[in-house]
């Protein structure tokens, strides 16, 4: 089987990654790192550069784990597609990152985070970023 990281070059995305990380050397698995935008966006914050990709991949190898990444475009909303692959790979663990919002925003803008934590058929870790000088 194979761990699923959600993937955002943030600081949320690197938490997702360290656990997902983590998480397949706990359990002997591969780890598959998707980081797709939507179809269509020509530019995106949201897909990590070549740069970012190496040093992940270096990252993975010297941990003994067998990276792969995912950056091709989607269409829907990306809770969708986490979920897509997930079935589609079946997974054993999907790993996300969570990032502060306040009631409000949660409210108006929905949540990712939220869709993939109660429509996943799997487990799912959620991890949220170390908070540096509070």
């Amino acid at each position: 089987m194979t761990v699923l990281v959600g993937y955002l070059p943030t600081p949320e995305g690197e938490a997702a990654f360290e656990a997902g990380l983590a998480e397949a050397r706990r359990r002997g698995e591969d780890l598959l790192l998707l980081n797709s935008p939507r179809s269509g966006a020509f530019v995106s914050p949201d897909v990590a550069s070549a740069d970012v990709v190496g040093a992940l991949t270096a990252r993975s190898e010297e941990a003994g784990i067998q990276l792969q990444v995912r950056q091709g475009g989607h269409e829907g909303d990306t809770a969708e597609e986490v979920l897509r692959v997930a079935d589609e790979i079946d997974a054993s663990v999907v790993v996300i990152g969570l990032r502060r919002r306040t009631p409000v925003g949660k409210l108006i803008m929905g949540s990712n985070a939220q869709r993939i934590l109660l429509e996943a058929e799997r487990p799912v870790l959620a991890v949220k970023p170390v908070r540096r000088g509070a």
